[in-house]
């Protein structure tokens, strides 16, 4: 199962393992620069990332459907500017930001079309994550 916790409350909340990590070989851990010197030498710089990492997770086409109680709170936690939270996925934990620079951060469509007035906790929901590791 995937979790992400909000360290500052320890709460958890348990999130669909159905969810597709859309962009988890789309990253390099290295980072790198090249240059060209006024001599016509190339110049390159590359270094190790330390943080930074997107983590994109789907539940459009997945199935990984979550609870309009559980969206609710969830929308809540991607309001709270720069609060960590604990990202458990695929056995690894990552401390991770919602990333509101790939806005939006947190969004949810219902499964089935609702009428205007008539929404309950229960009614399904197909969650897109975006996160951005801090810290892995």
């Amino acid at each position: 199962m995937i979790s992400l916790t909000r360290p500052a409350t320890a709460q958890t909340l348990l999130l669909s393992d159905r969810l597709l990590w859309a962009d988890e070989f789309a990253w390099s851990p290295v980072a790198m620069e090249t240059r060209w010197g006024t001599t016509g030498q190339l110049m390159l710089h590359q270094a190790e990332r330390q943080a930074g990492r997107p983590i994109t997770l789907e539940g459009v086409e997945s199935e990984a459907w979550l609870t309009r109680l559980v969206v609710r709170q969830l929308n809540d936690w991607a309001a709270l500017p720069g609060e960590p939270f604990t990202l458990l996925l695929r056995g690894a934990q990552h401390t991770v930001l919602f990333d509101h620079a790939r806005a939006p951060a947190f969004d949810a469509k219902p499964v089935f079309t609702l009428l205007d007035g008539i929404e309950l906790p229960t009614d399904w929901y197909r969650p897109t994550f975006n996160f951005i590791e801090i810290q892995s």
